[in-house]
């Protein structure tokens, strides 16, 4: 299924379907017109900004106020060739008497989609880090507490539970990061396209994108695995306190690949850390295929367990 699912996702869809012979004029324009400007006419928009004023061409002084939170849609797309550089000018449609246009830089700043998966985009992208870092600050002033207490408490790698599900949540944040700061490298106009053009499905998508979005849905298996394993290995305040340093460890991991694939070193570090995941796999699983019936802990062969002396046959 994965093979299968890599194979279908390595190619747009449209650029398929403009080789269809039987496709009308205006379907082809807007299909080369969404590979060219990433967006086509029919999508829809929503305003950012307090306030915008749409040009209604050729009328030079008349205007048409949007302000906060109108959903336009795109109308037009159309190339002013007696500008220098050629500008875009994007015709927007907020109801039949608020039309007019705007130029392309002022459409992608100003405006996001209403899609629900591009609003998440953009909210998460656009997340200021003070408040990443004050959850980190919670986690230390709980680390804190307790360390002054004096009583030791379960941490992900470091005192971590007899699972590996939230090293491999860590494990799985880290790829998507070094993922998405590749595409923003690499990329950017897939990741654009993408934008306007959001979808969970990782099928027939950029080979980039079946990465990304098959990370996207790992994690979510990761953190419901993660969080079903806490839950059944502790009790009390210390489920509390081991969610809130794996959502630390979590934060972590996002911020560091990205800044250091940035630098083009997360690549180095991305593969550090899975071998240290392979390695703990290895140390924890592969090395002890067996359990013990009475006490539950890990054995490597049968026979009498060393901890609770029960004989496993």
């Amino acid at each position: 299924m994965i093979v299968l699912t890599f194979l279908a996702g390595c190619h747009y869809p449209y650029r398929e379907m403009l080789k269809d012979d039987e496709l009308d004029q205006r379907t082809r324009d807007s299909l080369t017109m969404l590979l060219e400007r990433h967006y086509a006419p029919g999508v829809n928009l929503e305003l950012l900004t307090d306030s915008l004023n749409l040009a209604c061409l050729p009328l030079q002084n008349c205007t048409n106020m949007l302000y906060k939170g109108d959903h336009v849609v795109i109308a037009e797309i159309l190339k002013d060739t007696t500008e220098v550089n050629d500008s875009i000018w994007v015709k927007l449609a907020h109801s039949d008497g608020v039309q007019g246009w705007v130029f392309e830089r002022d459409l992608k700043f100003q405006f996001v989609p209403t899609d629900s998966i591009s609003q998440a985009i953009h909210a998460f992208s656009g997340a200021n880090k003070a408040v990443l870092a004050f959850m980190m600050a919670i986690f230390l002033a709980f680390f804190l507490v307790r360390d002054y207490q004096k009583e030791p408490f379960k941490l992900v790698w470091f005192n971590d539970i007899d699972s590996l599900y939230p090293l491999f949540l860590c494990l799985v944040v880290a790829f998507s990061s070094t993922l998405y700061e590749s595409m923003q490298i690499f990329a950017p106009d897939t990741w654009e396209t993408f934008y306007y053009n959001p979808t969970f499905s990782p099928i027939k998508l950029p080979w980039i994108l079946t990465l990304f979005i098959g990370s996207l849905w790992f994690i979510i298996i990761a953190a419901i695995a993660a969080v079903s394993e806490v839950f059944r290995h502790l009790s009390g305040w210390s489920v509390l306190y081991y969610l809130v340093g794996l959502m630390a460890a979590c934060i972590f991991c996002y911020l560091f690949f990205m800044l250091t694939t940035h630098l083009y070193v997360g690549y180095f570090f991305i593969l550090l850390l899975s071998a240290m995941f392979l390695r703990r796999l290895w140390l924890r699983t592969l090395r002890y295929p067996y359990r013990c019936g009475q006490c539950g802990q890990k054995l490597r062969q049968k026979g009498i367990c060393p901890h609770c002396r029960t004989l496993n046959q």
